[in-house]
């Protein structure tokens, strides 16, 4: 095995292996330190950050963090990998890796043919060696492009979680949310709900509800139930109008486990989703959720720092060619991170890591009410993704969730960065509420004064009418 060690001022520092060293190289979260694996002063991290820049790509592909014979996700990522697609950075070390991805030479193209070539355990070590403005330029550049019912990623587009959530599952309540989020241009990446319950009869009323929604007003976009897949899966068995198949991903078998999940259920449940045949323009049918800290709460991150198990659970969503991928970053809670600068940094790495993956990226740019943050920081955040080209960003009215109390991005934030960067939803999306009246045709993004005629009468029906 090699040895992992650096000379510093005439001071050796020897680190006990590759996942000791990337520990000890990640900048300061609490996750880590509760974990017992954080470097212990800035002079050790920064020593681990110069030892790790000098490590060689190829070692990734030799000395595994969690052993090949136990875990299934490193199976996977072994076994999965092209060595055709990594040839080109092959040669590099860390540090040369990061100064590729700088240059010129690292645009759109050649970081998407580069993707297969990558393992998340390259792209964690290069992200700890990056400044946050790095992580937004060479994210930036990447272009990940979904289709189900639009299109999402496309270049000069932002797109929008319309999550109508309510704490009884509530009609009139949830289709009230809707209503509220289209006119405010929201809901083209998906209308997503977090079911109060996971009882089947309840996820499927929930279900038909949002596939009349789409259905009378001609929505081109795509519904979710965020339920267990194995329910989802029961669900797709009794006919019920399933568009996206939804999970939480973790990034080692055994976190995955404790999801109650394995790789070979996630490829059934998509493959169970493919059979429906709902989407108009493509067969992204996958959503799925992670979150730093997830395998360090269920006991399974097997030494690992925790944005190292993040980016591994990238590597379970890139087998099932996602719609979207969700990283929650600052919902576990601030014993993961503890304050809005160690969830402003996660958010960047996981952006960043996902879309040198290949991965259509968004976040759920969040925390708790006990977190050492507050809006202003979920702004700085919400700012730097948009200039680092995310995805989509979640949508719930006036910020604040209501069902899983947590402070979240708001129907108004989407707007403000749509205008800010003259960003604008999915094409297919932006002309159905052109047409609709939602956006004023003369005015690029404003959204009209008053209520679109095709939706004021909602507002008088009740809510089985309105959905």
């Amino acid at each position: 095995m090699p040895e992992y060690s650096y000379t510093l001022n005439r001071t050796r520092y020897r680190f006990a292996s590759l996942a000791d060293l990337m520990a000890r190289a990640s900048p300061l979260r609490s996750g880590d330190m509760l974990a017992g694996i954080a470097a212990i002063d800035p002079e050790e991290r920064a020593v681990a950050q110069l030892a790790l820049a000098g490590v060689p790509l190829r070692v990734f592909l030799e000395d595994h963090l969690i052993p090949y014979e136990t875990d299934e996700v490193t199976r996977l990522i072994i076994d999965s990998h092209d060595a055709a697609a990594f040839r080109p950075v092959a040669h590099l070390t860390v540090g040369g890796f990061r100064e590729w991805l700088l240059s010129d030479a690292a645009d759109a193209v050649s970081l998407a043919a580069l993707a297969p070539g990558l393992t998340p355990e390259m792209v964690a070590a290069v992200s700890k060696i990056c400044r946050n403005q790095d992580l937004i330029l060479i994210a930036a550049k990447c272009r990940v492009v979904t289709r189900f019912r639009n299109t999402i990623g496309l270049e000069g587009t932002l797109s929008t979680r319309l999550q109508p959530n309510h704490p009884t599952d509530d009609a009139a309540g949830i289709a009230a949310s809707i209503l509220d989020g289209l006119l405010y241009g929201n809901g083209d990446a998906v209308i997503g709900i977090n079911p109060a319950t996971d009882s089947l009869p309840t996820t499927e009323r929930l279900l038909h509800l949002l596939d009349e929604v789409i259905r009378r007003y001609e929505i081109p976009t795509q519904a979710c139930i965020l339920t267990h897949v194995t329910n989802t899966m029961q669900l797709i068995g009794r006919g019920a109008p399933v568009d996206l198949v939804f999970q939480s991903v973790a990034g080692t078998e055994a976190a995955n486990k404790s999801f109650g999940l394995n790789i070979a259920l996630l490829r059934e449940a998509r493959e169970a989703a493919l059979s429906l045949g709902r989407g108009t323009l493509g067969d992204n049918v996958m959503y799925l959720e992670t979150g730093q800290g997830s395998a360090l709460s269920a006991g399974a991150h097997h030494g690992c720092d925790q944005q190292t198990i993040e980016a591994r659970a990238y590597a379970v969503a890139r087998d099932v060619k996602p719609l979207l991928v969700n990283t929650v970053v600052g919902f576990i809670g601030p014993e993961y991170l503890y304050d809005g600068k160690q969830i402003i940094r996660a958010g960047l790495e996981d952006h960043f890591c996902g879309k040198l993956l290949g991965l259509p990226m968004g976040c759920d740019i969040c925390y708790t009410n006990h977190a050492e943050a507050d809006q202003n920081d979920m702004d700085d955040l919400l700012t730097l993704l948009g200039v680092a080209g995310i995805n989509f960003i979640m949508g719930i009215p006036g910020s604040d969730d209501v069902m899983l109390n947590y402070q979240t991005t708001s129907f108004h934030d989407a707007l403000y960065l749509r205008r800010v960067l003259g960003r604008r939803p999915a094409p297919e999306f932006d002309a159905w509420a052109r047409e609709a009246g939602i956006f004023e045709q003369r005015a690029a993004g404003l959204l009209r004064p008053d209520i679109p005629g095709a939706f004021r009468h909602v507002i008088a029906t009740d809510s089985g009418a309105a959905a």
